[in-house]
């Protein structure tokens, strides 16, 4: 399997529960079919900039931190983000005149994996996710920008 396969599901799993430690990350990656090492471990945290935090929770654990692109998403969709809609795999973004373009931009270039791509207009953009069942956690994340 691909390294961006393999990295891709890294990020599902520390997405999904908290992985304290780079044995417990090679295992469940193992779990699901990714055979791998400490060393293939280390080499992607480094290169997915992954770093550990306790945020209140009892023990540390790996996240991908808020990286200037995605700062500067937060501060374009609580700045022009109108409305969120969707219908099957496809989320709907009303924003300001003029806002569509930048916001649909940095949502492509932040790429997060269930996303395909974006399409643009003035003051709409249409957000293509992979699966239908992950557009009701995209939009959470989506409105969770707009606070």
């Amino acid at each position: 399997m691909t390294r961006e396969l393999r990295q891709t599901k890294l990020l599902e799993i520390i997405a999904s529960r908290d992985i304290e430690t780079q044995h417990e990350l090679m295992e469940a990656l193992n779990l699901c079919g990714f055979k791998v090492t400490q060393a293939t471990i280390s080499r992607d945290i480094k290169e997915l900039g992954l770093v550990k935090e306790t945020g209140g929770k009892a023990r540390a654990h790996y996240i991908k931190p808020l990286y200037p692109k995605l700062m500067k998403l937060k501060t374009i969709f609580h700045q022009s983000v109108v409305n969120i809609d969707y219908v099957n795999n496809f989320i709907v973004i009303k924003t300001i005149s003029g806002g569509a373009n930048a916001a649909s931009a940095l949502v492509d270039e932040i790429a997060i994996p269930d996303i395909v791509g974006t399409i643009a207009g003035d003051d709409t953009f249409l957000v293509i996710c992979r699966d239908e069942k992950k557009v009701p956690e995209i939009i959470a994340q989506f409105k969770a920008l707009m606070d």
